[in-house]
Formats: C-alpha cells, structure tokens, sequence
C-alpha cells in the first residue's frame, strides 16, 4: 500500500455502493483509505492506495480488532478522518417488522457506528481528525414503511451530541444525507422485507395490502442517483478545514430540505399524498 500524501481515512460498508465509490475516490485524491468490509472486497480488489480491513460493526471485539490492524498501519500519525457509511434498510409496516430485523436495523445503523468512534477515537485524536457519519434524509423527515429513518434519526442525535463532546479536541461531527442512491440497498432491503411477509399472518398483511401496493406505486417513480455524487460529497467533508455539521447530497434532497422546514400537518398531508395515502 503506497504512502499517501493526505493522511489515512477509515471506512465502512465500502464493498459496495456509496461506500466504495467514495474509497475510490478518496484514494485516487491521495489518501491511504483503510477500506471496512464484512467478507467481501467487492470492486476494491487491487485497488491502489487502499487496504481491505475486515470488520463486523456490530461485534465490539471485531471493531476492535480492526481498529488495531489499523493503529498498527498508521502508528503515530493518526487517521484523518472516521466515516461510518455501513447501513442496512429495512422496510415495511411497523406492525409487519420482525423484531430481529429492526434489531439488525439499529444494530448496524445506530450502534454500529458508536463501536466504531468509540474504538477509533484514539486514533483520531492522534491525526487531528473528524466524523463523518451517513444518514438519511428520513432521519429528520420520517416516511411511512420505512423504519430506516428511526435509525438515522438515532445516529443524527448522537452526532450532534458528539460534536459538543468532543470539541475540546476539535474533533468535527459531520452528518451527510444522501438522497435516492442506485446501490445494492434496495434490492436487499426489499427481499428482506418479501421474506419478512411470507413469514408473518396473511390476516394481518392484508391490512396493509392497498397502503402497500400504493407505497409501491409510488417507490417506481422515483429516480436514483449515481453513487459517485454523493462519494464527492464525502470527499468534500474530509478535505474541508472547516466541515460543515451536515451535507445533502444526491436525488432528491432538495424535497426532503422543503418538507423538514414545513409544519408538521402540512408535511405530512405532502407525505401521504406522494405515497397515495391520502
């Protein structure tokens, strides 16, 4: 792995998706990019200036085994920056969700990055570096079907929290936001939730039978974006000198900055009539 010019930076979730369009690119900038992966190296593979690191988010003890493999990589020089993108959707009603999967769901989204700062927290202080932390727009603007949001919602509280905490360090908090993404997400997120179904009282899904096929409906229009825009956001973030506390980044999340500024029962009225709830 060559020596970068810019420092080193620790990622999650980059074997696909956001995570390694933005390992690329920070990469190709000049950044030795240790690269956070469950098993898979994905499209990483030989990837120059980049260091597969394997790590389970939600397994203190393997996050603290991959911040060690790190810590023994960089030694006194420190990380320039932490970005926590690893995250898993799960969808569906409230009522329909197993509880393992939103276990899993703030198990990887909210305590998954926890792990993760607090392990690399050492290694941050020692390279004067920051947070980066994917959210959601949902975090802020809740929808229905898609308890993802609550997680976000979670992750974004405990970033503000953190910035506070740790500014005796001058350690930023950043959130990004991307909109609508054309990644593997959706497509997992959504076999889990046929499998989720399967499973549960046909009595009980048919409630929802008219609310769901209309959210679908609705889910078909929408137009995903390319990774790459929101990677140059996450880019951005590391390079900044003064990071802004939060990013939109990607389709759609002009909308979604409209909608968090509206009040609440006009919000949702919008909501319900774009998901053909109304």
């Amino acid at each position: 792995m060559a020596q970068a010019t810019k420092g080193s930076v620790f990622i999650t979730g980059a074997a696909t998706g956001i995570g390694a369009a933005a390992t690329k690119l920070l990469a190709e900038a000049g950044y030795r990019v240790f690269a956070g992966v469950r098993a898979e190296a994905g499209s990483l593979a030989g990837t120059a200036g980049v260091r597969l690191v394997t790590i389970d988010v939600t397994d203190p003890a393997s996050v603290e085994d991959a911040a060690n493999v790190v810590r023994e990589a960089v030694g006194g020089d420190g990380l320039r920056a932490v970005i926590n993108n690893a995250g898993v959707m799960v969808q569906g009603p409230l009522e329909l969700v197993p509880a393992e999967e939103m276990r899993r769901q703030f198990e990887v989204n909210t305590l998954g990055p926890a792990h993760v700062i607090q392990a690399f927290l050492p290694l941050l202080r020692e390279g004067k570096g920051r947070i980066v932390n994917i959210s959601a727009p949902t975090a802020r603007v809740p929808v229905p079907f898609s308890p993802i949001g609550a997680s976000k919602a979670a992750l974004e509280s405990l970033s503000d929290s953190l910035r506070i905490e740790l500014g005796a360090w001058g350690i930023p908090v950043t959130v990004i936001e991307p909109g609508g993404t054309a990644t593997p997400i959706w497509e997992k997120a959504d076999t889990a939730a046929q499998a989720a179904l399967s499973g549960t009282d046909p009595g009980t899904v048919a409630l929802y039978r008219d609310q769901l096929a209309a959210a679908a409906k609705a889910a078909a229009k929408q137009r995903l974006g390319a990774a790459d825009a929101v990677a140059k956001t996450i880019a951005d973030a590391v390079a900044a000198r003064r990071p802004k506390r939060r990013y939109m980044a990607g389709s759609g999340v002009a909308m979604f900055g409209v909608l968090a500024h509206l009040p609440a029962s006009l919000r949702e009225r919008l909501i319900k009539t774009a998901f053909g709830l109304a």
